[in-house]
């Protein structure tokens, strides 16, 4: 190539001249152009860049000075021209040399290729839009920067053109191609975006493209003039039947609205782009298409006029329909990104128009986003939560609302925790800096899911919340009547779900997933969560709250506010966990035994101290002792911590330490009290807890901490509105005399009434039948809880006892009724513990009935005086219990002195002066004097039989009952059931008097006064009235004949009277006059009536039956053998005993039938018993085994062999040896047992039977 020809001498002869042209006059030496020789230059890869610039060079001078010329040697083949130019385009892209680029662009042909897309040839364009293909498809995109902005202004109008009136498949495609590298580019973009269809039809060369330009489509035609054509155009390849089409068309309005949502979104929504694009979701499974299309309408929901138009409600279908597809697909980009759109919508979507009117719709939804959460990839299941937690918005709810489909989408939610990976404090303590550094860890996206699940919980529990407050949505008016009731659509059963949900597994998993490093979004969640609870669920926050409390929620809160928003950081943590505390604190101090008086003003005083002072409390546990000691600054802050102590503990939680509570609680009332201060109502009733029972724990309380805590609880106007229904209180104001004398009393007497409440008792006002059916269950039921922790206070503290025995003489029936049962039962029990306490009681009850007595003269026992009428039956009803409980080695049995007498005396007293008719005060007051003088030794009752047989009074009132019970018997269609003695003082009375009868025999004791009793009428009753006679008052009369008989029918106490049916008609024989009042008749009655007691199972009538046919055949011996003997040789006798004999080896072997035996030996000699009768007695025995016998029953079994080895009953010499082994078995008398019953009392009913009186 010359210096100056632009030509190459090695390659220049092979060309046609055609392409060579001489520019300027041949004799001026103009210049040669070769124009294939130019393009093998530039083709030459050998050709060094130098001599292709040169060549560039010389071309644009020929450029400057002769444009035509080359114009007109290119135009002879459009080929060559195409070719030429995209050369000089491809060197553009590779070459590396400035200078050949500065040459490049100095030729203006890219205007030029610009200018070939007006030809109406589209072979001609695909080459050219190729061509521009692969200039600016370089990469990195250095082409395309490069471009002039004229020429790439120019490029984005005519491509518009091209692509609006292209109909060549392959055009389209290098069209599409060219488009989607331009929207890359944001100049190209404002460009593209700002060509209105009537300024591109008005281009220079329209008339060109007039005659062959393609229809838009029938659509474009009727767009405005001004309307933007892009957005036209890549709508009309959306309706294209190509995919790839398609998916190109949604790259690239995803690359244009990326530029500028809010300045390129409106055009593309206008031209309905929307639209098609969810139509695009709806009938395609391409993943490239759906992620396109889900990426183009989330930037599309950034402009209002998105939702303004309605585009969201009209591709809600669609957007779900595609979502259930994108589920199933292997790329779960695909539905991230669809799940995304979904996000943006429902929280875009103005509440004024709803996306789901029907409940079919939500339904639909809620099965997608059930899919999602249960999805195995956890990001999905993430965002997926994300939706749903949009999804619970109000706004969104159909109607009716579709409780079920929410309670399936909680329910998924909290499934899929069984799969989180939630670390352990071992895992997180070696790795857990690592895995949480790595993004991508499945520790830290199960992090991101329970924060998203939390998130999304919250928002259920306050649509909960919202639709309860609404009545509408509360009812679900449109639902079924029947689906109301605890269905699964309605709003009970939502918050069920909720608590249990949260109950069952949201609580374990938060726990543990901030057991080590808390998180202040996943526990600002959760302590809301909380707090909804107790709103949804009133009903059954209580058990929550106590569940929470006892798990230790309270420690949990606190510790949580310590560690993160100290230094006021985490407010919204802070909140959360102070409404936490607050509803916790408040629902369980609605649940507490507060005085129905102070409740609701205790309550809202803890509310508002809470409200205001919570937030401020960002202290650790560690740090509470420092802030209650702490002398100066505000009390409130105290005062919260105090009341939370007081909430834990009471569920078991001990937040410090006993004794740092203990002595921080004393230093605190002590400080508010030296500051002037008062505390709260509600403050001081949980320091108090808090003292009471921390109190084992810690050391006793010195004079001034006393002082304080007195002075304290004296500035409550009632000190029942302090008081708390536990045990500990008890022991704390009576472990401290100083607070004892104050406070004792007042807690024991609401201990008893709190109880009393609860377990209602008898009171006088009972009928007394009523009363005797609840003693005898009375003796059937365990003791109380609340009465063994009574009896615990009495042991530790004795002086317990003297308050409650106080409370039985002062206060009103019901609670000294239930004093006394509580006396009862601790004097009933205390048999080896305390054998002083009966001792101490003495002289405190003697006091009392004094007190009784002296109230009941001023007002007259006749009268009904409310408090003490009621009092005066309780102390006797103690006293009879003192007297029964009294251990055996009391010092009183030895003497009748001091105490014992003055409390005897008092006793017969007011047994003398009441009323018959006041049988409350006078059974226990009877039952007492036949218990003093049965339990105590013969000998020291001389006194006391002396002082009750002159007491007139007493006589006369036994003469009143006796008369009573005779009447009634007579006649009892006569009388009113009220003139009839009870059946248990009846009772009593025959007992006292048979006791009277007997000591008074043995002290000679002069009788003022005698009874008269009707001999004649308890010999019938005993005859032809057993059947329908209670066995306890059967007991009685045998008791009383016994007595009786044991005088000869002749005490002084007694004035019988008889009848003809025992003694026969006057004058008496000599039979009949030695056994007066009885008579031989009489004997033959008793004597037949005692027989058929026998036969009766119950064991104190056999007993008292046995002995009264021994005192009877004693009585007959003395006063007339002949008598005795024929009574017992009757053949009833014979047939009495062959039916005992027959009545099994029990009854064979009873002491008692042992002893009546052992009487027809003594009176009968053989003629009753054989020697068939003593063996098989001697077999049961051999068949039981001597050592099986009780102790009564081996004294009866000695006396009988005793008796049959004396009389030699048993010649045979087999028979002998037998007796004497078995009396040799049986070894020496035992009097320990004898000793041992005859101090013990069994209560049957009210009445008291002293065993001493059915020995054997």
């Amino acid at each position: 190539m010359t210096s100056r020809d632009i030509v190459c001498n090695k390659i220049h002869f092979r060309h046609d001249p055609k392409w060579s042209r001489r520019l300027g006059p041949v004799e001026g030496g103009g210049l040669l152009l070769c124009v294939a020789c130019l393009i093998e230059i530039i083709d030459d890869e050998d050709i060094a860049s130098v001599r292709k610039s040169s060549a560039l060079s010389s071309v644009s001078g020929v450029l400057k000075c002769s444009p035509g010329a080359l114009r007109e040697l290119l135009q002879q083949d459009h080929r060559v021209c195409l070719h030429f130019t995209a050369k000089l385009l491809g060197m553009l892209q590779t070459a590396e040399d400035p200078v050949t680029l500065e040459k490049v662009d100095q030729v203006p042909l890219l205007d030029r290729l610009c200018s070939a897309l007006l030809f109406p040839d589209e072979a001609l364009k695909g080459a050219v839009v190729y061509v521009w293909l692969q200039l600016l498809g370089a990469p990195g995109g250095s082409a395309a920067q490069s471009l002039p902005s004229a020429v790439r202004d120019r490029v984005c109008n005519v491509l518009l053109k091209t692509l609006a009136n292209a109909s060549s498949p392959q055009l389209l495609r290098y069209c599409v191609g060219l488009l989607s590298q331009l929207v890359h580019l944001a100049d190209a973009v404002s460009v593209l975006m700002n060509s209105l269809s009537c300024q591109v039809m008005c281009d220079e060369n329209e008339d060109i493209l007039a005659n062959n330009s393609q229809s838009l489509s029938q659509n474009q035609d009727q767009q405005p003039p001004d309307h933007c054509l892009l957005p036209l155009i890549l709508k009309k390849l959306l309706l294209s039947g190509d995919e790839n089409l398609q998916v190109t068309s949604a790259k690239c309005i995803a690359s244009v609205l990326v530029h500028s949502p809010s300045q390129y979104s409106a055009p593309f929504i206008n031209a309905d782009v929307p639209e098609f694009l969810f139509d695009r979701l709806a009938c395609s499974s391409n993943e490239v298409l759906l992620w396109s299309a889900y990426s183009c309408l989330l930037l599309l929901t950034e402009e209002p006029l998105f939702f303004s138009q309605c585009h969201s409600v009209y591709g809600m279908e669609s957007l779900v329909r595609s979502l259930k597809e994108s589920l199933q697909l292997t790329n779960l980009e695909v539905p991230k990104q669809g799940l995304l759109l979904l996000r943006e919508i429902l929280e875009r979507q103005p509440a004024s128009v709803r996306l789901f009117p029907s409940g079919a719709g939500f339904v639909a939804v809620s099965e997608v986003l059930v899919g999602g959460v249960s999805s195995s990839c956890l990001l999905v299941a993430t965002q997926a939560a994300s939706v749903t937690s949009a999804l619970f918005r109000l706004d969104h709810q159909s109607r009716p609302v579709q409780y079920e489909a929410i309670i399936k989408l909680i329910e998924a939610i909290t499934n899929r925790f069984v799969n989180l990976t939630l670390p352990s404090p071992a895992h997180l303590r070696s790795s857990g800096r690592m895995k949480r550094s790595d993004p991508s860890s499945q520790a830290l996206r199960s992090e991101r899911f329970l924060l998203q699940a939390l998130v999304c919980f919250q928002s259920a529990c306050r649509l909960a919340e919202e639709c309860a407050s609404d009545p509408v949505l509360k009812e679900n008016t449109f639902t079924a009547p029947y689906k109301h009731s605890g269905a699964q659509d309605s709003l009970e059963s939502l918050c069920q779900c909720l608590l249990r949900c949260c109950d069952a597994v949201w609580i374990p998993t938060v726990i543990r997933m901030c057991e080590r490093a808390p998180s202040a979004p996943i526990l600002q969640n959760f302590y809301s969560i909380l707090s909804s609870q107790f709103t949804l669920l009133p009903s059954l926050m209580p058990a929550f709250a106590n569940k929470l409390a006892s798990s230790g929620f309270y420690r949990l809160a606190v510790e949580h506010k310590g560690l993160l928003c100290a230094g006021n950081r985490n407010p919204n943590l802070n909140a959360s966990c102070c409404g936490f505390l607050q509803k916790l604190s408040m629902c369980l101090l609605s649940q507490s035994d507060l005085p129905s008086g102070s409740h609701q003003h205790d309550l809202k005083e803890v509310e508002n101290l809470l409200l205001h002072n919570l937030p401020s409390l960002c202290y650790r546990l560690s740090e509470w002792p420092s802030v209650l000691c702490e002398y100066q600054g505000p009390q409130a802050p105290k005062y919260c911590l105090v009341i939370m102590l007081y909430l834990a503990l009471q569920q078991g939680d001990r937040l410090l330490p006993d004794q740092i509570v203990f002595s921080n609680v004393v230093w605190l009332l002590r400080s508010v009290q030296e500051q002037g201060c008062v505390p709260p109502h509600s403050v001081l009733r949980s320091a108090l807890y808090l003292l009471a029972l921390t109190q084992d724990k810690s050391p006793s309380l010195d004079g001034a901490s006393l002082n304080c805590i007195s002075k304290a609880l004296s500035s409550c106007q009632s000190f029942s509105s302090l008081y708390f229904h536990h045990a500990a209180l008890i022991y704390f104001m009576c472990r401290y005399p100083e607070l004892a004398e104050k406070f004792a009393a007042m807690v024991l007497e609401l201990w008893l009434t709190k109880e009393q409440d609860t377990n209602t008792g008898p009171t006088l006002a009972d009928t007394q039948e009523e009363k005797e059916s609840r003693a005898d269950e009375r003796s059937d039921q365990k003791t109380d809880t609340e009465t063994m922790e009574l009896l615990s206070v009495m042991e530790k503290y004795p002086a317990v006892i003297l308050t409650l025995l106080d409370m039985v003489c002062t206060r009103e029936a019901p609670l000294a009724e239930r004093v006394l049962g509580v006396l009862e039962v601790l004097l009933g029990g205390q048999r080896g513990y305390n054998i002083n306490l009966c001792t101490k009681l003495r002289p405190a009850l003697l006091q009392a009935l004094q007190r009784v007595s002296v109230v009941n003269t001023d007002h007259g026992f006749e009268q009904e005086y409310s408090a003490q009428v009621n009092s005066l039956p309780l102390v006797l009803k103690l006293l009879c219990v003192t007297q029964a409980s009294d251990p055996p080695s009391s010092p009183h049995y030895s003497n009748m002195e001091g105490v014992h007498f003055k409390l005897l005396y008092h006793v017969s007293n007011i047994a003398g002066r009441l009323k018959p008719i006041k049988t409350e005060s006078l059974l226990p007051a009877i039952s007492y004097l036949y218990c003093c003088l049965s339990l105590s030794p013969a000998h020291c009752t001389d006194r006391a039989v002396s002082m009750l047989l002159s007491n007139s009074g007493l006589m006369d009132q036994l003469q009143t009952v006796f008369s009573s019970s005779s009447s009634s018997s007579s006649s009892a269609t006569s009388l009113s059931p009220s003139a009839c003695p009870p059946l248990a003082l009846l009772c009593c009375c025959h007992l006292l008097l048979s006791s009277l009868i007997t000591l008074q025999r043995v002290h000679s004791t002069q009788v003022r006064k005698s009874i008269t009793w009707s001999l004649d009428t308890a010999v019938q009753r005993l005859l032809t009235q057993k059947r329908n006679t209670d066995s306890l008052l059967l007991i009685s009369y045998l008791r009383l004949l016994q007595a009786l008989l044991d005088t000869d029918l002749a005490s002084e106490v007694v004035c019988l009277t008889s009848g003809p049916g025992l003694v026969g008609l006057r004058p008496l024989g000599v039979e009949d006059g030695a056994l007066y009042p009885l008579g031989s008749r009489g004997a033959q009655c008793l004597s037949i009536a005692l027989s058929g007691l026998l036969l009766q199972k119950h064991e104190l009538l056999l007993r008292a039956s046995v002995n009264c046919l021994s005192s009877l055949l004693g009585f007959l011996q003395r006063k007339s053998p002949a008598t005795a003997k024929h009574v017992v040789c009757q053949p009833w006798s014979r047939f009495l005993l062959h039916s005992l004999l027959s009545s099994g080896q029990s009854c064979l072997l009873h002491p008692a039938i042992l002893r009546f035996i052992i009487l027809l030996l003594q009176d009968s000699g053989t003629p009753v018993l054989r020697e068939p009768d003593l063996l098989q007695v001697m077999e049961g025995v051999e068949r039981r085994g001597v050592k099986e016998l009780s102790k009564e029953a081996e004294q009866a079994l000695r006396l009988l062999l005793t008796q049959i080895q004396s009389r030699d009953l048993l010649p045979r010499e087999e028979h002998k040896q037998k007796v004497k082994n078995m009396i040799e078995e049986l070894g020496e008398p035992d009097e320990s047992c004898r000793h041992s019953q005859s101090h013990d009392v069994l209560h049957v009913g009210d009445v008291p039977l002293c065993l001493s009186d059915f020995v054997l």
